[in-house]
């Protein structure tokens, strides 16, 4: 029987083709609260234990399962996070306010 998606679930799995790559998390991963940028440019992460982390270690803890909710993407070289498309747009790296490093 061939499934029906809808414009969320269609817009939602194509997101997750974007990623390169989604890491499980452990139970005790943490989450990221805000975006430390500079320039405009995403550099860094605050994580939800208050710690900050440069954008390369936040990509290796993704990997590693110790952030959660996120992917991994790339960009030419630069591989960077980006939030799992789950239908909300709340929780997506990009709505998460600007921190100071």
């Amino acid at each position: 029987m061939e499934k029906k998606w809808n414009d969320t679930e269609l817009t939602a799995s194509l997101a997750k083709n974007t990623l390169d790559e989604i890491p499980k998390p452990k139970a005790d991963a943490k989450e990221i609260v805000g975006l430390i940028r500079h320039s405009g440019k995403v550099d860094g992460y605050q994580l939800s234990d208050h710690s900050t982390v440069s954008k390369a270690e936040g990509v290796q803890m993704a990997k590693n399962g110790d952030i959660k909710g996120v992917g991994v993407a790339h960009r030419g070289e630069t591989e960077y996070l980006k939030s799992i498309p789950d239908g909300s747009e709340s929780n997506n790296l990009g709505s998460l306010p600007t921190v100071s490093g």
